[in-house]
């Protein structure tokens, strides 16, 4: 049996076809096939807050692409979203009725279903009770945030802060304020919290650092990370780096978004276990679908 998932955010746009894997009290999947398409929305959405006709017409055509590649791999559901660049934009509404014409029905969520839906999958794999995690989840357009403490969710925020809204001059000082006087809050009093890191971004830095990924990497090893990255120019990213274009600017304004939470709330190391929306939603497809069977 297969599911798929449709993680349309600012940068990108991904299908994430998996195998489900019934076991006698377990339910996991394999990532089969994963496609991604880098239409970046959040060009449109964060400075004019519209989708451009070029780009409507390519996100439909991706997603009937899509459509048809699922039913090819015979998948059984599905569920597609749509985060901070489709939330900006305008037109989002008519985006998502065109969509649906060639058979993908969107939901275009906020950030803090966002949060959940990427934790959903988190909250599957060991989490050490005794310890205190900080999972920050980096795209295009918005930064989620969330403290667990005792295997349970604390806090959660979702902040206006993203690699393309970075790049495109399109953050405010009051925001990236807002955010660090929210990680110092919800992190004062813990100690040794332990720092988990999701998007493609943090997933290619940990590459990039020689990381596996469940191996840490240390605020001094990312920092040194960044100041390498930041000594190229743009170009030199691309050419010399061999980062594909997408990936080469936006890295840039993610490790400092990293950077910034770690600091301010003294984590001294993140992980990347690299997963993220489409993860998530492949997970929330297990609990609507199969977990209420098994109960």
């Amino acid at each position: 049996m297969r599911y798929a998932a449709i993680d349309i955010g600012s940068n990108a746009v991904r299908l994430l076809i998996a195998d489900i894997i019934e076991r006698e009290n377990e339910i996991t999947f394999n990532k089969n096939t994963l496609l991604r398409v880098p239409l970046r929305l959040g060009d449109d959405a964060f400075i004019h807050k519209h989708i451009s006709e070029g780009k409507f017409e390519s996100m439909v055509k991706t997603m009937s692409a899509f459509r048809n590649l699922m039913d090819v791999y015979k998948v059984k559901d599905y569920m597609a979203c749509a985060t901070s660049a489709m939330r900006d934009a305008d037109n989002g509404p008519e985006v998502v009725k065109a969509c649906k014409e060639v058979g993908i029905d969107i939901d275009i969520i906020d950030g803090a279903v966002e949060a959940q839906i990427i934790y959903n999958v988190h909250s599957h794999t060991a989490m050490d009770k005794n310890k205190v995690y900080l999972y920050i989840d980096v795209g295009g357009g918005s930064t989620e945030i969330s403290l667990f403490a005792n295997g349970e969710l604390v806090a959660s925020r979702s902040f206006n802060l993203g690699t393309i809204r970075i790049l495109d001059n399109q953050d405010s000082p009051e925001t990236w304020d807002d955010m660090k006087r929210w990680v110092k809050n919800i992190t004062k009093g813990h100690k040794n919290i332990y720092g988990i890191g999701s998007g493609g971004n943090i997933n290619k830095l940990s590459r990039l650092a020689n990381e596996k990924a469940d191996k840490p990497i240390s605020y001094a090893k990312l920092k040194a990370l960044y100041v390498y990255l930041n000594s190229y120019s743009l170009k030199d990213r691309i050419n010399v780096l061999e980062l594909k274009q997408d990936r080469a600017d936006v890295i840039i304004p993610a490790s400092e978004i990293f950077l910034t939470i770690m600091k301010v709330g003294h984590l001294k190391n993140i992980v990347a276990p690299r997963i993220g929306l489409a993860d998530g939603i492949i997970q929330t497809l297990i609990n609507k679908n199969l977990k209420g069977e098994k109960a």
